[in-house]
């Protein structure tokens, strides 16, 4: 399993190379087999759901001139003669009938449900096709699925276990942040930061309206809450310089935000604000190793 998911990892480009190919017709001059485009099925389980009209015309416009370039991956449909399941490149799939095609290339592997959907998010998400959603819902299915860890799919896509980690909480969003996430109104850097917000449907709509930065919208979802800052009969205390000292040095020293609440009884709290899992894994890094 492991020399498996290290071979996925490879990337697509390499994968393609060890394809076996269809019989149903000569290789053409690049050594891809044609087949007709009626013999090819979409996959229900493809982790691209959205297909955009302009997106498919522009596609379309330029088959027509130039043909398909990069071969569409399939494997043979089950219990189903002459039919092919798309794995990757149901979008060129489609444009390729738009333009009047009558075959395609296709290279076909013989691949299980399982290798079938890591291919299609490999490739997926190697050429930017996926929206943050539809990539963490990729992910979220094979962790449901196949009981893939994070660092496993990590190893899979070639991504690091917290740009896994990071799309998957995504998912926890509102359906209104989801929507403006798959309608490209928001970037992934924009919806990680909305995570820890308190509304983050609201902030989300500020985002559209008034165009926010990642971070503009970082700032605003750690600022203090004002109820929080001033709880009644516990009156804020002035930090001495001693305590103000010892936050810089310590803020200074990690690279990220540090407060040092020090109580007259000699008890307290140091807290260290991240942004990232990326930034959380470095805090844990520098305390495992002194």
């Amino acid at each position: 399993m492991v020399e498996e998911r290290r071979r996925l990892g490879r990337g697509l480009a390499a994968l393609l190379g060890d394809m076996a190919e269809p019989e149903t017709s000569a290789p053409d001059r690049e050594g891809h087999k044609r087949i007709p485009v009626e013999f090819l099925r979409p996959n229900p389980r493809n982790p691209r759901r959205s297909f955009a009209e302009d997106d498919l015309a522009d596609l379309a416009a330029s088959i027509k001139e130039k043909g398909i370039v990069q071969p569409i991956l399939a494997r043979p449909a089950k219990a189903q003669a002459n039919a092919y399941e798309i794995i990757a490149g149901e979008r060129r799939w489609r444009a390729a009938q738009r333009a009047g095609l009558h075959e395609v290339p296709v290279i076909v592997q013989d691949v299980s449900d399982k290798e079938a959907l890591e291919l299609a998010i490999i490739e997926n998400v190697q050429r930017a096709d996926l929206n943050p959603i539809e990539e963490a819902y990729g992910y979220e299915q094979l962790i449901a699925e196949f009981a893939y860890t994070q660092q496993d799919l990590a190893q899979v896509i070639g991504k690091s276990r917290s740009h896994v980690a990071n799309t998957l909480r995504l998912l926890k969003l509102p359906d209104s942040v989801k929507s403006h996430l798959k309608d490209g109104k928001l970037t992934a850097g924009h919806a990680r930061a909305l995570i820890t917000a308190d509304n983050p449907g609201a902030l989300a709509e500020r985002i559209v309206t008034e165009g926010l930065t990642v971070r503009d919208v970082e700032a605003l979802a750690q600022a203090p809450k004002p109820v929080e800052a001033m709880k009644p009969g516990r009156p804020k205390r002035d930090k001495d310089a001693d305590t103000l000292a010892l936050e810089k040095t310590i803020t200074d020293a990690l690279g990220l935000a540090v407060t040092v609440d020090h109580k007259p009884d000699g008890s307290g709290e140091v807290r260290i604000r991240y942004r990232s899992l990326e930034q959380l894994d470095e805090i844990a890094r520098r305390l495992q190793h002194g």
